[in-house]
């Protein structure tokens, strides 16, 4: 899975979370969620986690196929 690099910038700045604070919540490394920032594929589990610290949908922040 990949999440959106623009839609989770977007969820960051919107909730006014820096990686770290991100991290925190997820209960992600802070190697992990800036990998996924940067465009990095990652697992459900690891996706469903950042989802759940932003307080959104899974959907809102996945990327679209054949983007």
């Amino acid at each position: 899975m990949r999440i959106d690099r623009v839609k989770l910038a977007t969820e960051l700045a919107r909730k006014d979370i820096n990686l770290k604070k991100l991290a925190e919540l997820s209960g992600l490394s802070r190697v992990t969620v800036s990998s996924v920032k940067c465009g990095k594929t990652c697992s459900a589990s690891t996706t469903r986690k950042i989802a759940n610290a932003l307080g959104v949908d899974l959907e809102q922040i996945l990327q679209k196929e054949g983007n």
